[in-house]
């Protein structure tokens, strides 16, 4: 594995064989596919060039990752996220006073619905989406509020040539006007004139380590250019049913002050709501990213 510098600081190349052993933290997997939890970290401090390069290797390898008992001021928790690009500003969702990056993640006993309830790709109807999410929750409830993670690697790597084929060069639309007008109107979120729309392609290639992901997704992506409706609509719901395959996932059960950080270029998550009336709360940074090709 070695280091590609680039404007959003360290990048990899993806050697899939690659064991060298890490140096400053430990990894402990969830799966042989997706997800690791880190140790010997603190988030809360300013790391060490060796620990964030590893950081970045670890996100690279895993496509998500864990961290816990991390205790983070809000201007820690942006920092944090700004040692990998330029922060993004969500289009629709609430945020803390004074602080339009950091988004409020918050369900209770009063809330018509939770964040994240169905799989989808954080804000993929931007035209440069998210890179990736950052998300500490301080609050947990005492049982369930677990979030699930699916390899879009994995997925594309399992469809069949002949899928690849008819999927190789086809673009879809991702619209933001059905994920989220009136979705904040609970908590006096003014709708907005328009949202983000955007067309993606339906596979695109990971700018780090260079592999192909399935990038449609249930929460955004409405159509598949270049065929009829009806077509669209089957392959759509084929590609949304086989992306949510339990063989791609890994599921994360939150403890009080963990943090994890997935990479949306690669990866979609779906957040359980499985605990009312009981509370989950917490803040996301999102990294900025680019137009995906």
């Amino acid at each position: 594995m070695s280091v590609l510098r680039g404007n959003n600081g360290p990048r990899y190349r993806h050697n899939p064989d690659a064991s060298a052993p890490y140096e400053t933290l430990t990894i402990d997997k969830l799966t042989p596919i997706i997800g690791a939890e880190i140790g010997g970290v603190d988030l809360s401090a300013a790391l060490a060039n060796r620990q964030m390069d590893e950081i970045h290797r670890a996100l690279a390898e895993n496509a998500v990752i864990f961290f816990r008992d991390q205790h983070l001021t809000p201007e820690q928790h942006l920092a944090f996220g700004r040692n990998f690009g330029a922060l993004h500003i969500h289009p629709a969702a609430p945020h803390a006073p004074g602080h339009p990056e950091l988004m409020i993640i918050r369900a209770d006993k009063d809330s018509p619905r939770a964040n994240g309830e169905g799989w989808h790709s954080d804000v993929s109807c931007d035209p440069e989406p998210p890179m990736g999410s950052i998300l500490y929750i301080e609050q947990c409830p005492p049982n369930g509020g677990d979030t699930l993670f699916a390899s879009m690697y994995a997925a594309y790597e399992a469809l069949s040539d002949r899928m690849k084929a008819y999927l190789d060069g086809m673009t879809a639309v991702h619209d933001g006007e059905v994920a989220y007008r009136g979705t904040y109107k609970d908590l006096g979120i003014a709708d907005k004139a328009v949202y983000p729309r955007a067309e993606h392609p339906v596979v695109r290639t990971h700018p780090v380590t260079g592999r192909k992901a399935l990038y449609v997704n249930r929460g955004f992506t409405t159509r598949l250019l270049g065929v009829p409706r009806d077509e669209s609509a089957a392959i759509l719901e084929y590609l949304c049913d086989h992306a949510e395959d339990p063989l791609f996932q890994c599921r994360f059960r939150w403890t009080g002050n963990a943090v994890a950080f997935w990479d949306n270029r690669c990866v979609q998550h779906r957040a359980m709501w499985d605990y009312w009336p009981h509370t989950r709360s917490g803040f996301r940074v999102t990294v900025a990213g680019d137009r995906p090709v």
